[in-house]
């Protein structure tokens, strides 16, 4: 199999990949790479990376805004150590769905794999 020619054949593995790859990676993969090659495999990893996104800054910053709000009141340890294990368990997610990707696997994300295929539907 000769790789040259293959350059312009992609199953949308790559998109996937890009997509993982922070919010700014998820814009380039849809409007850049997504839009001249619409694929299966790059339309459900774009779903699913999206509403990972979503989800993963709205806890983000709303565990922020308590944590100001209770760090300001003197009770800032325990839920600074609940924030890092948010953090640790969205990281677990990404994990799971960038080998999804990087294998080419239509695999859900525990938690909000299936939610993302119905609720981006038209991606």
């Amino acid at each position: 199999m000769d790789p040259i020619n293959n350059i312009g054949t992609d199953n949308g593995k790559n998109v996937g990949i890009v997509s993982y790859l922070t919010i700014v990676g998820w814009l380039i993969a849809y409007f850049g790479m997504h839009q001249n090659n619409k694929t299966s495999l790059g339309s459900y990893q774009l779903r699913q990376t999206l509403l990972l996104h979503i989800a993963s800054a709205v806890v983000h910053y709303a565990l922020q805004a308590i944590l100001l709000h209770i760090w300001l009141s003197g009770g800032f340890f325990s839920l600074y150590s609940l924030l890092w294990l948010v953090n640790i368990a969205f990281f677990i997610l990404w994990l799971i769905g960038f080998i999804g990707a990087v294998n080419g696997e239509k695999k859900p994300i525990p938690i909000f794999g299936e939610w993302a295929q119905t609720m981006f539907s038209g991606i």
